[in-house]
């Protein structure tokens, strides 16, 4: 097999997820810090470095550069994922809460949506969204912002 592509293994995107949390890890950065790097934000910074979306090429290449990542982790970053989770309520506490949290208020969330724009849903592709720090004397709070573009049901 001479000069076949195929003797070499593909770098996948659980792989550069890897090598981005262990390089994270060694130079004691934030998601913020990182984020910073990429001109993107820490939310979206995550998610797009965890494989669940594709990071534009400019994003990408300053990833690779400020946690020196192999090259091609850049086309990695750049794949179009292939959004699959475990459909099993997950155990992790913080994640499970925010399970919960749509379980409880998920029927009120979409009934509120459509009461104020009718009937359809919040896009999650045209979204935003911010994690941040409130205090308060009870205890701080985490604050979760999300805006996404409402797009309504055709009724053809």
């Amino acid at each position: 097999m001479k000069d076949s592509p195929f003797t070499e293994p593909m770098m996948t995107k659980d792989d550069v997820a890897a090598m981005v949390l262990v390089a994270k890890k060694k130079m004691g950065l934030t998601w913020a810090e990182i984020a910073e790097k990429t001109g993107k934000s820490p939310v979206f910074t995550h998610s797009a470095a965890m494989g669940l979306n594709s990071m534009p090429e400019d994003a990408a290449r300053n990833l690779v550069a400020a946690l020196d990542l192999p090259e091609e982790a850049v086309s990695v970053l750049m794949e179009y994922p292939t959004k699959i989770w475990e459909q099993a309520v997950p155990t992790d506490p913080c994640i499970y809460r925010l399970y919960e949290i749509v379980g409880v208020y998920g029927p009120t969330m979409k009934a509120i949506i459509q009461e104020e724009f009718g009937d359809g849903i919040m896009s999650a592709i045209d979204f935003d969204m911010y994690i941040t720090r409130v205090e308060h004397p009870k205890g701080d709070r985490v604050k979760v912002e999300m805006t996404g573009k409402f797009l309504k049901y055709n009724d053809w």
